[in-house]
């Protein structure tokens, strides 16, 4: 059973910027895709970014440009960077393996002055 574990969820000013880390449990994390998600109060989880094994990437339309998943194999984690956040970028963060269908417990992100 691989274990998720999401940090660097917080409160920033529109604007700012934030960090977000998932952690994996075991040894073969590199040959999965892993997403982003978020759930917004009242709305659906959507996916927000997603990279390959390989390190390919692609992005909702609605943080292209603003946002940047990658990934550190060595390290068992993949990171997104969020950059000119904007209050609707408030939601719950979840990162996802692709391929087992693992969901971390989600980290908390508020854009708000």
């Amino acid at each position: 059973q691989v274990q998720l574990v999401e940090s660097g969820g917080g409160l920033v000013q529109p604007g700012g910027s934030l960090r977000l880390s998932c952690a994996a449990s075991g040894s073969i994390f590199g040959i999965y895709p892993m997403g982003w998600y978020r759930q917004a109060p009242g709305k659906q989880r959507e996916s927000v970014a997603r990279i390959s094994s390989e390190g390919n990437t692609n992005y909702a339309d609605s943080v292209k440009g603003r946002f940047t998943i990658s990934r550190d194999n060595a390290k068992n984690t993949v990171y997104l960077q969020m950059n000119s956040l904007k209050s609707e970028d408030t939601a719950v963060y979840y990162c996802k393996n692709l391929v087992l269908g693992s969901w971390g417990q989600g980290t908390q992100v508020t854009v708000s002055s």
